[in-house]
């Protein structure tokens, strides 16, 4: 049985101050902040435990945060140590990281590349934008470090990708945006609409309009058509999840799936949640250190949440977009009324999206499906 577990080693720990950050949002709405670094001995049992469940693989373990260098690197040499020792049945094993660069240097660089690491590397596109919110703990921006180390993945050859946070400065210059990463031969990228706090009464500057998440989806859309047919592709990853989804395959990305599944993300003292979004007390499901992932996934918490996911909307219901768009990511459905998800809060721009995009989408699939048959 396959198994994917996102790890927060670091808990909601972090070397940098974005003003968006969700995890520092998700943190404040629980009764534990800060879990501090993971020991040694709970990363050994997620290991072990995830060996024991997974009887013919793959085995996929990513770290996020907080920030998930800073427990430093002998932590991840230790986690190799690990897999090599209880992975007896020799089945598939990945290993994936979402950091933001800051603390990255040649011996990071070369981890990763020796031990096939896939590296997500949070860059807002130029730097009059990056520095706008992601900010050191000295308030200064980050844009010079960050890029120094995509440069050092580029030299060690380390596989990673871009993740921009779609804030509402991000989705006033979504050309400007796209050209950077492409001038800068930055080809795997992935656009991930910027949250607001639980709190949902609160509006930021930099929170994320419906009218222009629809232009930013446009924008960009036009620019990822235009290069695919020009055989210049870059991949885009919500772009790649519309094509494959009109090609009849199940989205890799969860938040468009329509519904909910409880995958393991385990935060740094061992307690267990059923998605990275919802790190909160009334979501959790157990603790690594006194059940397996058997039990985990039996929890009631678990099944409750994916439950709640079922849930569509009348107005989805009627939707021509119904089964490409599938109500989107539960938390851009929050909050819950009567128990019940709200429509999703970009309903409209992804309407207007799909009804603008819907017949392009159709010809890169055919495409892709030509291709495939001929090859």
């Amino acid at each position: 049985m396959p198994i994917s577990i996102l790890i927060k080693p670091a808990s909601s720990m972090c070397n940098m101050r974005c003003k968006y950050c969700f995890y520092a949002d998700v943190s404040e709405h629980r009764s534990v902040k800060n879990h501090g670094i993971m020991s040694l001995g709970i990363l050994e049992t997620i290991v072990r435990s995830a060996f024991e469940y997974a009887s013919d693989g793959p085995c996929n373990f990513a770290f996020q945060g907080g920030e998930p260098t800073m427990c430093g690197l002998d932590f991840y040499k230790y986690l190799i140590k690990f897999q090599d020792k209880y992975n007896t049945k020799k089945i598939p094993v990945t290993n994936a990281i979402q950091t933001n660069g800051y603390c990255i240097n040649d011996n990071w660089a070369k981890f990763f590349a020796d031990n096939n690491f896939l590296v997500g590397l949070s860059l807002d596109g130029p730097k009059n934008v990056h520095d706008l919110y992601r900010h050191d703990s000295a308030g200064k921006g980050t844009w010079n470090t960050v890029t120094n180390t995509a440069s050092l993945f580029n030299k060690y050859k380390v596989e990673f990708n871009i993740l921009c946070v779609v804030n509402n400065i991000v989705a006033k210059k979504g050309a400007s945006i796209y050209n950077f990463y492409k001038k800068n031969n930055f080809r795997y990228i992935q656009f991930i609409p910027c949250l607001d706090s639980f709190d949902d009464d609160i509006v930021n500057d930099f929170s994320l309009d419906p009218k222009c998440y629809e232009d930013f989806l446009k924008t960009t859309f036009n620019l990822y058509y235009n290069d695919f047919k020009n055989n210049n592709y870059i991949s885009i990853r919500t772009f790649d999840n519309y094509v494959s989804m009109i090609l009849g395959q199940h989205p890799e990305c969860c938040g468009m799936s329509g519904v909910c599944t409880s995958y393991f993300v385990i935060e740094s003292d061992g307690s267990v949640y059923p998605c990275d979004f919802y790190v909160l007390d009334k979501y959790k499901m157990g603790n690594i250190n006194t059940q397996n992932f058997s039990q985990l996934a039996k929890a009631e918490t678990a099944k409750t949440f994916v439950k709640q996911s079922y849930f569509v909307d009348d107005k989805c219901k009627k939707c021509k977009w119904l089964q490409i768009c599938r109500g989107g990511c539960r938390r851009n459905r929050e909050p819950m009324v009567d128990e019940k998800l709200s429509l999703n809060q970009f309903c409209t721009a992804y309407k207007n999206f799909f009804s603008y995009a819907a017949d392009k989408l159709k010809e890169i699939a055919q495409i892709v499906y030509t291709n495939t048959k001929t090859t």
